[in-house]
């Protein structure tokens, strides 16, 4: 298998109570009313990598409970998408994974702080590489249409009373998405 590596393309997403409306109906000359949920701690933060391609295709994804840090971003990196067995700092000397994995990101704080500069060496010894894309490009990372589908397609609840309500409902999504993620996104691509 040489030549060969795992590929993904990593970002977070977030899903406020109300989600934004698409379009809505009202009777001539009667102002729509579309109920909204003000975010007061209730926005619902997403970090998702997807492998578009490969034996690793698919898609892996948490909503931690707190804000997501450069800790949090970096235990998603080792342990969900490359598989590491320990942290970047605590793997036996000499360990490398068995394929090379490149994860395509952008340049959000959380990605390009002190704590994860400094794992760098650590992470690319073991075979994990960051591969930052150029600022302002959201267009060259495929995860992207996937979050654009699931806010407008998938979640057809425009606003949700709860924390809770709405956990679920992105949770029952990204989960349907799962094991074949650019079969829903495909179309939007082609249309574009």
């Amino acid at each position: 298998m040489v030549g060969l590596c795992d590929l993904y393309y990593l970002d977070e997403s977030g899903f406020a109570p109300t989600l934004p409306t698409g379009y809505t109906w009202a009777r001539t000359r009667v102002r729509a009313l579309v109920w909204d949920e003000p975010p007061q701690n209730r926005r619902l933060n997403v970090l998702g990598a997807l492998a578009p391609c490969g034996d690793a295709a698919g898609l892996v994804w948490t909503a931690p409970t707190a804000k997501i840090d450069s800790a949090t971003f970096l235990e998603f990196v080792w342990r969900d998408v490359a598989g590491l067995p320990a942290a970047p700092d605590g793997l036996p000397a000499g360990y490398r994974r068995a394929r090379p994995c490149i994860i395509v990101l952008d340049n959000a704080s959380a990605h390009t702080s002190k704590v994860v500069k400094a794992v760098l060496p650590a992470l690319d010894a073991a075979g994990v590489t960051l591969y930052y894309l150029p600022p302002y490009s959201p267009e060259l990372n495929r995860i992207e249409a996937l979050w654009r589908h699931v806010k407008y397609e998938d979640l057809p609840v425009r606003s949700y009373r709860t924390l809770d309500a709405l956990r679920t409902a992105v949770t029952t999504a990204l989960n349907a998405h799962a094991p074949h993620p650019l079969d829903a996104t495909s179309n939007l691509a082609e249309a574009a």
